[in-house]
């Protein structure tokens, strides 16, 4: 299932206001961190970092209520979750 909405996340048409497609991304990142046992109870943005991603692997600046996660996101693998202070 987690897969399903990061494909989608990938896939989402252009039509979409950027507000809601970040708000969407938060959203997903939070729930695939959680699943790993991060706190990210109330997600606040996420922007992806396009200098340090890469073709299979995107990274993400997540902005929770309580913390900052840089989340490197490689498909069919665990997330690779770095807290920032």
């Amino acid at each position: 299932m987690r897969m399903l909405r990061f494909a989608i996340l990938l896939f989402t048409p252009g039509f979409l206001s950027p507000a809601s497609a970040q708000t969407s991304a938060a959203d997903i990142i939070a729930d695939h961190i959680r699943s790993q046992g991060y706190v990210c109870d109330s997600p606040l943005s996420a922007k992806r970092d396009a200098h340090a991603s890469k073709p299979d692997e995107q990274v993400w600046a997540l902005s929770c209520a309580k913390g900052r996660y840089r989340v490197r996101l490689v498909p069919d693998m665990a997330a690779v979750v770095e807290k920032i202070q």
